[in-house]
């Protein structure tokens, strides 16, 4: 006896049989003449109208054409007349291998040289603070948080602003 095995199977894509709907594909290159023709004249507002040229710098009104000096693009290229620097970085260069910032190195960094010209030059008063404090040293607490995280500032934290408020002010 030869019996047939009858299976199901579940397939996520519909079948096509080789066809492909590229109806809903916009192919700035395909079309009819009269389609593009129909589209200029009356426009289907499901398909854009494709123009195939650069983009426009104003738009066409009454008087004929305006333009519009922001839509112009600009391009900045820098002088590079004696750079010395190459495009090209190898990939034998040795890793950069640096410790976390900590506070005591902004400490080191920003107010360790002021106070020892103050203590040298008997600018101190007696609790320790500065007689001719510096525009650092004028910062309030949320100010100079403030201003380190400003653009340009050069710290990233992954921490929540939250976080670091509990961290800094507590």
């Amino acid at each position: 006896m030869n019996y047939k095995i009858i299976y199901r199977t579940i397939s996520t894509t519909s079948i096509t049989c080789g066809k492909k709907n590229f109806r809903k594909f916009i192919i700035p290159s395909r079309g009819s003449e009269i389609f593009k023709n129909r589209q200029e004249n009356n426009p289907d507002p499901g398909i854009p109208l494709y123009k195939g040229r650069p983009k426009e710098t104003g738009y066409k009104s009454e008087e004929g054409y305006v333009t519009v000096p922001e839509m112009i693009p600009e391009i900045v290229v820098p002088d590079l007349t004696g750079f010395k620097l190459k495009p090209y970085v190898s990939y034998r260069v040795p890793d950069v291998v640096q410790s976390e910032f900590t506070s005591k190195d902004l400490f080191n960094a920003i107010y360790s040289k002021k106070i020892v010209e103050d203590f040298n030059s008997g600018k101190l008063k007696s609790n320790g603070e500065a007689v001719e404090p510096s525009d650092a040293e004028k910062l309030t607490p949320e100010l100079a948080w403030t201003k380190a995280r400003q653009t340009g500032s050069d710290i990233f934290s992954e921490r929540s602003k939250r976080e670091e408020e509990e961290l800094y002010f507590s």
